[in-house]
């Protein structure tokens, strides 16, 4: 997404990741609380993941946090263009942490298929879990919701923590239906539940890092720059050599047009002005336009 944010829009992001975060990190802590008891009283493994993977929640967001605010930070001599990308290096961060935890749990599920153990379920594993899929998704709800509205990519990889969550409390309710008649479910739920943190993980790593390394922007967003180039002058411009630069909040767009060899410096002034104010009104890019001559005299309409 390539946008440059407002004075107002800023701060209703600062308001979403505080309150994402602050609340994420107080009810993640109580379910891990609530989740890691469950699994020691029925020696589940599974719940126990659940629970680490539920904490893992409350350090993403402390992560959160603390990106948002750096990302926040105004440009500065050795940052001109601002802290934006921190989000990107926040995500990451966030993604890494989840293929950890992820890898840690196939472990112990391949483990656990080794020892043959049966896990009893009882009344407070259905309780917890069932409270867990509630809680979280309705976290991941706002998350999402939060990161619509504000663009930030903190939240929506925060969002995506909380979706999976939700959906392997869920998974383990399923299994609870059917653990009693099989030794091997809670292994094949713990297993499964590593997957699905895992795929979180890719998912994340993939998008943060191709956002880092630079995106193509979108034929669709090239064509409405060219037209809304286009509409600051009667003058046929030949925009070309798009080229836009995303930090986080602040974008930054640089392009080429080509005018008349005979117009004046300040003719020629005056339509890039034009163009970068048109620009900067329309999509909030920070524009730079280099005029080229066109090859051989053309008169002026």
């Amino acid at each position: 997404m390539y946008y440059t944010m407002n004075k107002s829009s800023a701060t209703l992001k600062d308001k979403y990741i505080k309150v994402e975060g602050w609340s994420s990190i107080l009810l993640n802590s109580l379910l891990f609380i609530l989740k890691y008891w469950a699994g020691v009283a029925t020696g589940s493994m599974a719940l126990i993941a659940d629970a680490w993977h539920t904490l893992s929640d409350s350090v993403s967001s402390v992560i959160v946090l603390i990106g948002g605010t750096i990302s926040r930070k105004p440009a500065d001599h050795d940052h001109p263009f601002g802290h934006g990308r921190v989000e990107h290096i926040t995500a990451i961060i966030i993604g890494v942490l989840l293929a950890i935890i992820a890898f840690d749990f196939m472990v112990g599920a391949v483990a656990k298929f080794g020892t043959r153990e049966a896990t009893v379920y009882g009344t407070i594993a259905w309780v917890v879990t069932i409270i867990s899929v509630f809680v979280k998704e309705a976290m991941a709800q706002f998350a999402f919701l939060a990161a619509r509205k504000t663009g930030s990519n903190i939240l929506s990889a925060d969002a995506w923590h909380h979706r999976t969550d939700a959906l392997s409390s869920l998974l383990i309710l399923a299994g609870l239906f059917v653990g009693k008649y099989f030794w091997w479910t809670d292994a094949v739920l713990t297993f499964l539940v590593a997957l699905m943190i895992g795929y979180a993980s890719y998912d994340i790593l993939k998008k943060e890092i191709h956002a880092l390394m630079g995106e193509q922007p979108s034929e669709e967003l090239l064509d409405r720059i060219i037209q809304t180039a286009q509409g600051s002058s009667q003058i046929q411009l030949h925009l070309h050599h798009i080229h836009i630069h995303s930090y986080g909040d602040h974008t930054e767009l640089s392009c080429h047009i080509k005018l008349p060899p005979e117009m004046t410096l300040v003719e020629a002034h005056e339509i890039c002005t034009r163009v970068e104010k048109d620009i900067l009104e329309k999509f909030g890019f920070i524009t730079t336009v280099h005029p080229e001559p066109l090859p051989g005299p053309v008169p002026l309409k």
